[in-house]
């Protein structure tokens, strides 16, 4: 494979960012499909559903149908929680790149280029909360296509955010993930970040049991070293 680096965002990595991003959620859906499927009340409604049907009307036709048309109906709540997330985005930080990720020392958005295609991002942002007493960093949208993983890209990007989290005085380099993710949290695992806990990003991730988790990362208060 063709050498790959890491550089700033340029507005012209748009379109290559942004393709990232849809792709990168589109692929969860089938994961969070099959996972959907084996919940308890998913089985409930998959298998009475169909027969408490039957029973009422006596017809197996209609409970075909009903069946049938569970599917899709399972596939759109599947799909929908991605969807909302890469929406979301597009509408708040991921609107404005350069404003919101380079506009400030204090945050940053990289891209990782290979045969002049961008193939890899990631970006962060300091945690604005007073209550704080350590100074954070939070991590958003590590990306890398399909095509190019496996080669350490996720784990440069990832390295790119806490030696710039060191160099800019943060304490703490935090992140949220979600639990279908399972390549990704075990390479934030591998690398130090420990999980704090788990939430829902929004009411249908909640539908379909999708749990978001969070991670942190202690920077080492002395500078000495490299990561």
């Amino acid at each position: 494979m063709a050498p790959c680096h890491i550089r700033k965002y340029q507005e012209s990595d748009r379109q290559w960012v942004v393709g990232l991003l849809s792709r990168g959620m589109a692929e969860h859906a089938p994961a969070t499909f099959r996972r959907l499927l084996k919940l308890p009340r998913t089985l409930i409604l998959l298998l009475g559903g169909p027969l408490a049907l039957l029973l009422v009307s006596g017809s197996w036709l209609l409970a075909l149908v009903f069946s049938i048309s569970l599917f899709p109906a399972l596939w759109f709540l599947a799909k929908k929680p991605w969807t909302e997330y890469v929406d979301m985005t597009l509408c708040t930080d991921m609107s404005d790149i350069t404003k919101s990720y380079l506009s400030e020392h204090g945050s940053c958005f990289w891209v990782a280029e290979s045969e002049e295609k961008v193939v890899g991002m990631v970006g962060a942002l300091p945690v604005d909360d007073p209550t704080l007493r350590e100074k954070r960093l939070q991590l958003f949208h590590l990306f890398v296509d399909s095509e190019h993983r496996r080669q350490g890209i996720a784990k440069a990007l990832v390295r790119t955010v806490l030696q710039f989290a060191r160099d800019q005085g943060y304490s703490e380099v935090i992140l949220d993930t979600g639990t279908i993710q399972l390549s990704a949290m075990a390479l934030y695992q591998s690398m130090g970040f420990k999980k704090t806990g788990q939430s829902f990003f929004c009411v249908w991730a909640r539908l379909v049991a999708l749990h978001t988790v969070h991670f942190i990362y202690h920077l080492p208060s002395s500078k000495v070293g490299s990561l």
